[in-house]
């Protein structure tokens, strides 16, 4: 080997040591800068921003109503209502967890979950989440649905899917409650109107309009005098004070 090929080994070999050490001083320097504690910013560079989108919350304020009995929370990672079986790896499964959540969580005043609500974004679920959601859910008791803004489901049928047939029972009774109670308004108003009209026949029959029956019969006044104001009594409100106010029997 002659000294032109001794010199290049020996710049190779420099190089190859170089590189080794330039990458050794990297992995030094970026354990370092891990291990020291990261300086808060005097200024953070973030700005506040809704907690959900027109869709979601379409579908929050249909779900206030439907589970008006319950708790609605929104956007909870499932790290916060499941818990790993004695002796599994809670740090392994909390770390593959920890960013799966749905975006409503309907639950008890004692804090119970009872099921989840998904609405998809623009770019839809993917299957694989889906999925997983599913699967860990059921399996955990809990129920999971997926919402679509632009077709929400019947109120009883979310609610059968959350409570069971208790839950839908609940909904018919109140629903049929909120009718009789539209029924009962109705008679009333059209009671009321009844009397009124009652109430002005009877003094058109008196022989005159109400002003005529509230004022009396002018008096004439000499000339030159201003005539009086004409003073109006007020009407009562015959449904607070009936106007037949004598004591006697029905």
């Amino acid at each position: 080997m002659g000294l032109d090929g001794v010199v290049w080994i020996s710049v190779v070999l420099a190089l190859a040591a170089g590189l080794g050490a330039g990458v050794a001083l990297a992995r030094w320097l970026q354990r370092r800068t891990a291990r020291a504690p990261r300086r808060l910013p005097r200024h953070w560079p973030l700005v506040p921003r809704l907690l959900a989108n027109s869709e979601e919350r379409r579908v929050w304020r249909w779900l206030v109503r439907a589970f008006y009995d319950h708790h609605v929370m929104i956007k909870v990672a499932v790290t916060r209502f499941t818990l790993p079986r004695k002796g599994e790896d809670a740090r392994q499964w909390y770390e593959i967890l920890n960013g799966v959540y749905c975006t409503f969580t309907v639950c008890t005043a004692g804090g119970q979950v009872l099921g989840c609500v998904d609405v998809p974004g623009r770019k839809g679920l993917s299957e694989s989440n889906r999925q997983l959601k599913q699967t860990l859910l059921t399996q955990c008791g809990i129920a999971y649905w997926i919402v679509n803004p632009e077709r929400l489901p019947t109120i009883t049928d979310i609610r059968t899917a959350f409570l069971g047939d208790t839950g839908a029972a609940m909904t018919r009774a109140n629903a049929a409650e909120g009718e009789a109670i539209k029924v009962a308004r109705a008679a009333l108003h059209a009671a009321v109107e009844r009397q009124r009209v009652i109430r002005q026949s009877e003094i058109s029959s008196l022989g005159g309009s109400d002003e005529a029956s509230v004022a009396g019969p002018l008096t004439a006044m000499p000339e030159g005098m201003p005539a009086a104001p004409v003073v109006y009594a007020p009407q009562e409100n015959s449904f607070l004070t009936p106007l037949d106010s004598r004591k006697a029997d029905l």
